[in-house]
């Protein structure tokens, strides 16, 4: 053969190289193959039934009734791993699914479910402790047994003031724990969720959801708790008067005694846990009031003392005489402690007020004459360096003879 010819190799490398080329264009013809005709890969029964399930729940028609296919299903706030447990479902249990998002179904609350919102935006009803009514807007976040309210951060739905909400009869970390509202809602992986059929209207809501709409309940009879609330949002009414009188002018012993009266009653219920409450809040009001009124005492024993001192300042100017065009007044003496020429000024006590030096043109002056006279002294004022008084440096002296 030609080939064989012109092939250097031997018959058994020719035979290696043809095997080789056969090879290379099988793999070639199985590449193309399977990008052109790619099957899907196989899965599992389990694996298939669940991707069923998931895509019949996507293109079903919301909302409609799923049943749960596994054990130990998380409940979650919201669409994903990353949120915060709110319970477990299990195989059998149903739910009423409203939408679906990127896996995950969004689902009417459980039964057992529960949801927290702050206690300041809530007044209770008096007439039936089990329903709240909101006092203004606010946010209510997905409850969970293992997160505690203040860090569940989730937020279901806002409220109005006005609408009315179910509490489940505990409180924590100033929250009330009650039914989810209509409108608030939780999660399910949709991997986990079988549809069971479509919502049959008029049919009970399969969780416990209670609507802002709902009627306020009728009470069955009459109760200590019901009593002691009424008097406790009375005892706040009259908190709020007395915070609205000048602070000085409030008093709030017979409102803290009336709160300690439903704090000490075992029968009280949620009204001695308000009462506890809010008797810290009146200390903390009592204690302004106690510094308030120890300021004013400060201020009114400072105002006598200012008003002593001016009255003595006034008595003492009234001993002044009117010292007219004299820098001093007063019985002339020698003194001669600091030399020759030196002179002072004492008062009717005794008491020195100056010293003196006559100027250099009283040199040629007798001043004998009036030495133990009262004299008026005309000049200059400075410094007595020597004495740290004053020193009357003196051009004219004058005899003042008494009137």
């Amino acid at each position: 053969m030609e080939f064989q010819k012109n092939y250097s190799g031997s018959p058994a490398q020719l035979k290696l190289n043809q095997i080789y080329k056969s090879a290379f264009l099988l793999v070639v013809l199985a590449a193309i193959a399977s990008v052109g005709f790619a099957q899907p890969a196989a899965t599992s029964p389990e694996e298939s039934a669940s991707i069923g399930d998931a895509n019949a729940a996507a293109a079903h028609v919301f909302p409609y009734v799923a049943e749960i296919t596994g054990n130990d299903v998380r409940i979650r706030s919201g669409p994903g791993t990353n949120f915060y447990d709110c319970g477990k479902l299990y195989k059998g249990d149903r739910v009423e699914v409203v939408r679906t998002q990127f896996g995950w179904s969004c689902t009417v609350p459980p039964a057992g479910s529960f949801s927290w919102i702050s206690m300041q935006y809530v007044s209770v009803n008096l007439d039936d402790t089990t329903v709240g009514v909101i006092t203004g807007d606010v946010s209510v976040y997905a409850g969970s047994d293992e997160v505690k309210p203040m860090h569940s951060t989730y937020e279901q739905v806002k409220l109005k003031r006005g609408d009315k909400i179910k509490l489940l009869g505990e409180e924590r970390d100033d929250y009330y724990k009650i039914a989810p509202p209509s409108g608030a809602y939780l999660w399910v992986s949709s991997q986990y969720i079988k549809p069971a059929g479509p919502v049959i209207a008029g049919t009970p809501p399969t969780t416990g959801t209670y609507s802002t709409d709902a009627p306020l309940g009728v009470p069955t009879s009459a109760s200590v708790e019901t009593e002691k609330l009424k008097e406790f949002y009375a005892l706040q009414e009259k908190i709020k008067a007395e915070r609205a009188k000048p602070t000085d002018q409030q008093n709030y012993a017979e409102i803290k005694k009336a709160m300690k009266d439903i704090a000490n009653n075992k029968e009280s219920g949620k009204a001695a846990r308000y009462a506890e409450f809010v008797i810290r809040q009146i200390e903390g009001f009592e204690l302004a009031v106690q510094i308030a009124k120890e300021v004013q005492l400060q201020n009114t024993q400072l105002q006598k003392v200012m008003e002593g001192i001016e009255k003595a300042h006034a008595t003492k100017l009234a001993k002044f005489e009117d010292l007219g065009r004299f820098m001093a007044i007063g019985q002339f003496q020698t003194f001669e402690t600091y030399g020759a020429g030196h002179y002072r000024i004492i008062d009717g006590s005794g008491k020195t007020t100056c010293y003196a030096k006559p100027s250099d043109q009283l040199s040629e002056t007798d001043l004998s004459k009036f030495i133990g006279k009262k004299v008026g002294l005309v000049g200059t004022v400075e410094p007595h360096s020597a004495t740290g008084g004053a020193l009357v440096k003196f051009t004219e002296i004058v005899e003042i003879i008494p009137q």
